[in-house]
């Protein structure tokens, strides 16, 4: 007959609830996991299947109840913990979104927008389009699959433990914030380039010959060549996008880390 003490059963809701808080946040907050067509119930299936699955090769949990003052702490904690790491790289999908919604005002579709369900709110048809293209190049890296390794491994760097998280994790979190202009400018950058210098032409050529209709000619033109811009562009896209998938995944490990 199999016995269990009260001691070993503690051991083992110790194991077991201090990793599920930190990955249920981080399903929470995090993108694909928290896509809004993802029911809730598959959420709460995927981050307890995930937790068992990784029990075996993580540290040792404290041996504080979580009931206590002490384990709602570190539960509050992990909520946190999981957050950021969210956080961290919905930065990189936030940053293409806000880049293909430059592109899209520059080409004249500003106006273009629809409301999105997964992430119920109204988003450019170009926005879409592109953090479709991205979802596609992620899932073809098997970035779900490091996904999952670096939610594991943030256990090792990021221990489960009473320590509260420095000050300067969190700025460093928020200043990372900043990255969705300057990555989001530079995606952007080629088709505006490209447009400005589309402008500037349909500007000498309203001088030259101010009697053409220059709104008929002009959106039209740009629209055209906005579109064979993202072409070409589409053909150069996985290497820096690659880049900034690898960065957001470093950013989850090592955000809450101490700076060298």
């Amino acid at each position: 007959m199999i016995s269990l003490t009260s001691a070993q059963l503690e051991a083992w809701i110790l194991s077991v609830v201090y990793p599920l808080t930190r990955i249920l946040a981080v399903a929470a907050t995090a993108p694909f996991l928290s896509n809004a067509a993802m029911p809730r119930r598959v959420r709460l299936i995927l981050g307890v299947s995930l937790t068992f699955a990784i029990i075996p090769i993580l540290p040792p949990m404290p041996a504080v109840t979580p009931a206590s003052g002490v384990g709602l702490w570190i539960m509050a904690q992990q909520i946190l913990i999981g957050i950021g790491m969210g956080f961290s790289m919905r930065i990189i999908f936030s940053a293409i979104d806000m880049g293909s919604a430059v592109i899209a005002f520059q080409m004249g579709l500003g106006f273009a927008n629809f409301y999105d369900p997964q992430n119920t709110s109204q988003t450019s048809v170009l926005s879409n389009f592109m953090t479709l293209i991205a979802t596609l190049l992620f899932f073809a890296l098997n970035g779900h699959l490091i996904y999952f390794s670096v939610l594991a491994q943030s256990f090792t760097a990021i221990p489960v433990s009473a320590t509260p998280l420095a000050a300067s994790s969190w700025e460093l979190l928020a200043k990372m914030g900043g990255r969705i202009f300057s990555v989001g400018l530079l995606l952007a950058l080629p088709v505006v380039v490209i447009m400005m210098m589309t402008n500037l032409a349909l500007g000498v050529l309203n001088r030259v010959a101010p009697q053409l209709h220059l709104f008929a000619i002009g959106f039209p033109v740009t629209l055209s060549l906005g579109f064979i811009s993202i072409s070409v562009m589409s053909h150069y896209l996985a290497v820096p996008l690659e880049q900034m998938f690898n960065d957001g995944l470093r950013a989850m490990l090592y955000f809450a880390l101490p700076p060298l």
